[in-house]
């Protein structure tokens, strides 16, 4: 039997749930870690453990890329075979991927507890797969460990009982506080692509709804290219292996200003964002990360799950149009960078840990 099994497949859920596994190292916690395989890229995979000094994981189900149903089947029937196994009192989750909805399909079904780390979140467009896969998780889940106030209040309109819900801050903050230093001292990706700080915007884009269809990511593309060269800077796009497979099916040339290079390392994007004078990105985790590092960010949508980043100034939605891209990036390049961080001190995975606890402790009473 174990205490906690960690459920997590993709890179996000690694960084995040990394100072969850730190605490339950240094508080001599048994647990088990179940790798799904969802990222199918070392180099955004498996590399993660080793650049963030953690432990292999326990078990790597090499699912891969596959259609949401198939993807999601395959985790569903292995991770209930494991669950089994090893006994869990708690199931651990994070975010809003397929690894994080098998995880919690197959926890509900047996006797074991299901929190869900980043409870909370809506974007409110349940044509994101994400949307979907966050609301049922919170929606079984045991622990709501929700980021901020807002998330809270999301679950409580959702008629979700109130002592099912924590507010710990964003693990997001514990994993960039530790890991931005060693970042500036061990990363020289500024020095392998020529560039200074604050010389260039930084760009991530890979959902389906902007690079699977043609015209949306060559908008999106002509868009960002302006606003290159409006402000006579380069911008960077370390491209998916999903956004360049469709540039290259859509017959896309990507315009002048924008220069694609390779998926980068948790540090290596990390310094990344730290030193670019704004970023453009469709990826709920580096609004975030932006947010957090005190970096302009334009997201390149019509909707976020992470309002917050909007509210106190730190990011603006553009949409998918080329002008309204543009426009945005202008506008936030005007913003005082002086926001509050609303994602906590950095504390959010020990206040985790010591939820499962207390809470332990009062059930063994």
């Amino acid at each position: 039997m174990t205490e906690i099994a960690i459920i997590l497949g993709t890179r996000p859920e690694i960084i995040k749930l990394s100072p969850v596994i730190r605490e339950c190292e240094e508080r001599g916690i048994e647990y088990t870690v179940i790798h799904t395989g969802q990222h199918y890229s070392d180099n955004l995979d498996t590399v993660f453990f080793e650049r963030l000094e953690l432990p292999k994981p326990d078990y790597n189900l090499s699912v891969g890329s596959k259609s949401h149903g198939k993807q999601t089947s395959e985790m569903l029937a292995d991770i209930e075979e494991i669950l089994l196994d090893i006994d869990a009192d708690i199931v651990l989750v994070q975010g809003d991927t397929n690894s994080v909805l098998a995880g919690a399909i197959a926890t509900s079904k047996l006797d074991a507890d299901l929190g869900h780390i980043e409870a909370g979140l809506r974007s409110f467009n349940r044509e994101m797969p994400e949307e979907t896969n966050r609301v049922v998780t919170d929606h079984v889940a045991d622990y709501l460990f929700a980021p901020t106030e807002q998330s809270a209040e999301y679950l409580r309109e959702e008629g979700l009982p109130d002592e099912r819900i924590i507010v710990t801050g964003n693990t997001v903050v514990d994993a960039l506080y530790r890991n931005q230093k060693i970042a500036e001292e061990k990363s020289s990706i500024l020095r392998e692509f020529d560039i200074i700080d604050e010389d260039y915007f930084l760009m991530t884009a890979h959902r389906a709804e902007n690079v699977d269809n043609s015209d949306s990511f060559e908008e999106i593309l002509s868009g960002v290219s302006i606003a290159a060269n409006r402000e006579n800077v380069i911008v960077i796009y370390p491209i998916h292996p999903r956004a360049e497979n469709k540039l290259e099916e859509f017959g896309i040339s990507v315009p002048p200003g924008i220069r694609l290079v390779e998926p980068q390392d948790y540090l290596g994007f990390l310094k990344l964002q730290a030193n670019a004078k704004l970023v453009l990105t469709d990826s709920g985790g580096v609004q975030e990360e932006a947010c957090i590092l005190g970096v302009p960010c334009v997201t390149i949508r019509e909707n976020t799950e992470r309002p917050e980043t909007v509210s106190v100034g730190a990011n603006q939605l553009s949409g998918i149009d080329a002008e309204g891209i543009a426009d945005s990036v202008e506008c936030m390049l005007k913003t005082d960078i002086d926001w509050d961080n609303p994602f906590g001190d950095g504390t959010a995975g020990s206040r985790i840990i010591e939820e499962f606890i207390t809470t332990s402790a009062e059930v063994k009473q």
